[in-house]
């Protein structure tokens, strides 16, 4: 691996600014001063995102690299590639958004430790995206969960929200256990090999000879810890709950919006295990194309907004782990993209699914409908995050589902491909039916009479404006995401045209 050192701290600055910001906001007691800090910490840290994108060199893989040892064994080594920058970004503007959010609606209560561990949870996720050592990311991804589980307890949508903890706090905590058991075995090995000195670096430990036995069983491990935070078919049992109970703005965009797991295989599995994941890739591939109908079709049967779209996120999931799996380097570039994507998306749907609770108090369809009079830039910001899911024309999915769909023929032929394809006609479909029910049906009688319902503020509208410009300018000019992501997505394939041309 070949490492680009620039003399900055950027990245520091970007794990450091919301850190510094939670801390300051733990001794803010009046909230109406909460939230300005909140903001101004936020846009800090959009604003340097934005300067790393300008100073990325998207020819070269690693820049800003940085190594802090706290001790010989734990070690914070950072750097970043296209996949880091772009996630970056996603992060700061998506995290923005939810301190925006949590302002707006006023009614979270203790605002200012809310937004302190939105912003704590800001730092860490930076930080899993920028790290190269395994333990250190391990870490992060502890104290990330923590925070949202802490979220989830404290301000979750409903008062019944103790099956939806114990289901997070159970997947969640099995999914580190693997992590943590995946990154000891790759430590210990790397110990054995070189008398005595454990390193959990990235660098390190790509060069480390496996034999293929344990190299199966590590990936196994880690392949699976992060299969439960994507959430990958059949490891999906905490979505479901948490989604109809959580926090509308923030645990749901921490979790969903921003695909920690999918980055964590880009970043340790594909590269630590080739010869694993090419050997195992096909069984892979048949769960993930098995769950995309399963999940879509369990979508169409649910009678309440927010478990519909839990059930659509699985579904879409499956399409990402096909291309991520199909090993091809625009397999890996449509991927990545369409993760970015369907963060945004998934994103937009959950902040306007928040906006038609408050004004209804119930995401239960038979209390919905018409609301397209009373709320129409929500409603059309919903539409055009559900299109962005599916991959239509003039939304970032676009491009995305297109390399993604090519490459899966190219590597599996039609059978697959068609899955996939089917897959997203169903979430599609799944969406759609979920609009036309919410926003254009007629009213039932269970249902708050439209006359009732205040209208959408300024602000709101500016926010769902917003949404839909940036999906569509994203999606008509793909060509800057695309071209900071090819450097990375083709070092990713690199092994397996190599391991596809052996006899």
């Amino acid at each position: 691996m070949t490492i680009h050192t620039i003399d900055t701290h950027l990245l520091g600055w970007l794990q450091l600014l919301p850190a510094l910001g939670a801390l300051w906001l733990l001794f803010v007691h009046r909230t109406w001063l909460a939230w300005p800090i909140a903001l101004t910490t936020g846009i800090g840290e959009l604003l340097l995102s934005l300067r790393l994108y300008q100073n990325f060199d998207p020819t070269t893989n690693w820049q800003w690299y940085a190594r802090l040892p706290f001790t010989d064994w734990l070690v914070q080594a950072s750097a970043a590639d296209g996949i880091t920058v772009l996630f970056v970004l996603l992060t700061t503007f998506l995290c923005l958004l939810v301190l925006f959010y949590g302002g707006l609606v006023r009614r979270f209560h203790h605002l200012p430790r809310f937004f302190a561990v939105v912003l704590a949870c800001e730092s860490t996720l930076v930080g899993q995206f920028a790290a190269l050592d395994l333990l250190w990311y391990t870490l992060m991804a502890a104290l990330q969960t923590g925070l949202v589980g802490y979220l989830l307890t404290n301000w979750s949508l409903t008062a019944d929200e103790r099956l939806a903890n114990q289901r997070y706090y159970q997947f969640m905590g099995t999914s580190l256990l693997l992590i943590l058991a995946a990154t000891l075995m790759l430590g210990w090995h790397h110990a054995e090999l070189t008398h005595g000195h454990w390193s959990f670096e990235l660098t390190t430990l790509v060069q480390d000879p496996r034999s293929p036995y344990l190299q199966s069983v590590i990936f196994y491990l880690l392949f699976y810890g992060l299969a439960i935070r994507v959430p990958l078919f059949p490891l999906h049992g905490w979505l479901p709950q948490v989604m109809e109970h959580g926090t509308v703005a923030a645990a749901m965009v921490l979790l969903l919006g921003l695909k920690t797991g999918i980055h964590g295989m880009l970043r340790f599995v594909f590269p630590l295990f080739p010869d694993a994941v090419w050997r195992w890739h096909e069984f892979v591939i048949a769960i993930a194309a098995f769950g995309i109908l399963y999940s879509a079709l369990l979508a169409l049967v649910q009678r309440n907004l927010r478990k519909l779209l839990a059930y659509a996120v699985v579904s879409h999931t499956g399409i990402l782990v096909i291309g991520l799996f199909s090993l091809h380097p625009h397999a890996f570039q449509g991927s990545i993209m369409l993760t970015g994507s369907f963060g945004l998306a998934i994103t937009t749907l959950m902040l306007m699914a928040g906006i038609v609770h408050q004004r209804t108090r119930s995401l239960a369809f038979e209390r919905l409908g018409g609301l397209l009079s009373p709320l129409p830039w929500v409603g059309i910001a919903f539409l055009v995050a559900a299109f962005s899911v599916v991959g239509m024309p003039g939304t970032p999915g676009f491009d995305a589902v297109h390399l993604l769909l090519e490459a899966a023929i190219e590597r599996f032929g039609a059978l697959v491909t068609v899955l996939a394809a089917l897959g997203n006609v169903v979430a599609a479909a799944c969406l759609l039916w979920a609009f036309q029910r919410a926003f254009l049906a007629t009213p039932s009688a269970q249902a708050l009479p439209l006359a009732s319902l205040p209208r959408a503020t300024p602000i709101e509208k500016g926010l769902a404006t917003l949404l839909i410009a940036v999906q569509l300018a994203s999606g008509f000019n793909a060509d800057p995401w695309l071209a900071l992501v090819k450097n990375s997505a083709q070092t990713l394939a690199a092994p397996f045209v190599h391991l596809g041309e052996r006899p």
